[in-house]
């Protein structure tokens, strides 16, 4: 992947493909952060939880706002890696009877969110050192 990065960065430009990144950045985690507000929501209608597991979920993501705000490589990678259990909650989520399309969706959209803030991180460095 890392050589990938490199080609991609060295055809286009850095500052190109960094805006990209934080595009990606900024498209996975909205779709993210709808699709978990809403299949709270869903959960929530049907009397199964309350408002709490809504916010629980939502809080992660809420957290690195400060960091992509400020363009932060360091947050950039940490909310990578943070993504990475959403995209297993989204797994876990696609194996139940009747959630496969709303686990595929959170699945996709983690992975989104996983390449974009660690190829942003990535290149923004390059961007600081270089």
């Amino acid at each position: 992947m890392r050589q990938q990065l490199d080609q991609l960065a060295s055809r286009h430009g850095l500052a190109h493909v960094t805006t990209q990144a934080r595009r990606g950045v900024w498209s996975g985690l909205a779709a993210l952060a709808i699709l978990q507000l809403l299949g709270g929501w869903q959960l929530h209608a049907s009397g199964q939880i309350g408002l709490m597991p809504i916010a629980v979920r939502l809080l992660p993501l809420v957290l690195f706002l400060p960091p992509i705000i400020t363009r932060r490589p360091r947050g950039h990678v940490m909310l990578a890696f943070v993504s990475l259990l959403y995209i297993v909650q989204g797994l876990m989520i696609a194996q139940l009877p009747g959630r496969l399309a709303w686990g595929t969706l959170e699945t996709l959209a983690a992975l989104i969110l996983f390449v974009s803030a660690a190829a942003y991180a990535r290149w923004r460095r390059q961007q600081l050192t270089g």
